[in-house]
């Protein structure tokens, strides 16, 4: 500021010299002129540094224009630089939105943000997907009015958002389970979360079915145990009867234990998710004590064929294969009516991959339970499952060890004409 007015006294100063000396020696007239000459130059030259400025400013292009000379280098110069300095202060600030920007739509939540009337000011891609909504459409209309639920208005119209809360049925399929909240920022607008909790509510509910089935399938044994423990107690019975009552509570005892062994290789098999080892196999080795153990538990009552139509060996985890191949030739023969028939097979497809098959001659399985047959629990027929001894947990372990060797389990089943289950193993898993 010091040195723009020293600048302008200087200047006044010069104009006034040179106006007196012009009086003196040609007159008033002359005197006059050269002072309008003399003050219209600076005048004209910062007209033309204003225009260039001007033509600057309209092609935002303030900060690369050249500087003149004198005063206006000066002028020019601290604009220039308060432009550069708040472009760059713009551009810092801009790109801190955009991360932000893209950190709320890399979140696996939905992210709403509300004004103070509850209108849609921003949501991320997740929100749009869960309510179906288009933020370009939807952009400041009221959220009650797109999500049109009777509990989600109620918990608006409140104000209270202490507690979230849950939306079922909701998403493109109306399948989803949401869990809403409302967080207050801000000048009275709010943030509202919507978390995707669907698999925690299959699992919260897979735990309430797991725990009732285990309580049914353990309090019937433990019953029975109780019943026939007292009549030994209470009743003086004879030697024969004694031992027929002790052959039940073995029986009872037995089921139980081979409860809990399947529960534990069942949450052994869950806990371990990494696939499963590459060790050799012998399958004619497997199909030997799978055909000791059928012809035990059948007690004669089938006819069997075991057929290796192909000597490669498997390469997985010995005792895992060995289990599953056991539930799937069990499963067939506790299904299967006395005088039926079980194939068992084992060979290579056209395609290198191997195929393990159960072939029985039972009562078939309808369409409706076959998508079902591998939940933990979940039997065709209940009755026959208990009589022969079965826990309801075979094919969800045959399930799990598939899994872990990369194989596929399919199942295949006519009502009345038999069924077949199939583990096929990818070429990778097979030794030649």
């Amino acid at each position: 500021m010091i040195s723009a007015l020293s600048r302008f006294i200087f200047l006044i100063c010069v104009v006034l010299i040179i106006s007196f000396i012009t009086l003196y020696n040609w007159g008033a007239q002359w005197a006059i002129l050269t002072t309008v000459a003399l003050i219209s130059i600076p005048l004209v030259y910062s007209y033309i540094n204003l225009a260039r400025l001007q033509k600057a400013i309209q092609t935002d292009s303030v900060e690369s224009m050249s500087l003149p000379s004198g005063f206006w280098e000066e002028v020019l110069f601290r604009l220039q630089r308060l432009v550069k300095s708040l472009k760059q202060r713009m551009l810092s600030i801009e790109q801190q939105h955009d991360h932000f920007i893209e950190a709320f739509q890399a979140s696996p939540n939905g992210i709403l943000m509300l004004d103070q009337n509850d209108q849609i000011e921003w949501c991320n891609a997740i929100a749009e997907r869960f309510f179906g909504l288009n933020f370009k459409r939807d952009a400041l209309q009221r959220i009650n009015f797109l999500i049109r639920r009777p509990e989600f208005i109620q918990y608006i119209n409140k104000r209270n958002f202490e507690e979230p809360l849950l939306l079922e049925r909701m998403g493109p399929n109306s399948s989803l389970s949401l869990l809403l909240q409302l967080f207050p920022f801000g000048n009275q607008r709010h943030l509202l979360l919507v978390q995707n909790v669907t698999d925690l509510q299959k699992i919260d509910a897979m735990r309430r079915d797991f725990v009732a089935n285990v309580s049914h399938e353990m309090r019937t044994p433990i019953t029975v145990l109780m019943g026939f423990l007292e009549t030994v107690q209470t009743l003086d019975l004879e030697k024969g009867q004694r031992d027929q009552y002790f052959d039940m509570m073995m029986s009872q005892a037995q089921r139980m234990k081979s409860l809990v062994e399947d529960l534990l290789t069942l949450a052994n098999l869950e806990a371990n998710s990494l696939p499963a080892a590459t060790n050799g196999v012998n399958v004619e080795t497997l199909m030997a004590l799978l055909r000791n153990d059928a012809e035990a538990l059948s007690k004669g009552k089938h006819s069997f064929s075991f057929k290796v139509e192909d000597p490669s060996s498997l390469l997985g985890d010995e005792r895992e294969i060995l289990s599953a191949f056991s539930n799937l030739v069990s499963n067939a023969i506790r299904y299967t009516p006395d005088s039926g028939a079980i194939d068992v097979s084992w060979k290579l497809n056209t395609e290198g991959q191997g195929e393990f098959s159960v072939t029985d001659s039972g009562p078939g399985i309808a369409s409706e339970h076959i998508s079902r047959l591998t939940e933990r629990f979940y039997r065709v027929d209940r009755s026959r499952s208990r009589d022969t001894g079965g826990t309801g947990l075979g094919l969800a372990i045959v399930k799990h060890i598939a899994s872990r060797h990369q194989a596929q389990l399919i199942i295949e089943s006519t009502p009345g004409k038999g069924s077949t289950f199939i583990l096929r193993f990818p070429k990778e898993r097979i030794a030649l």
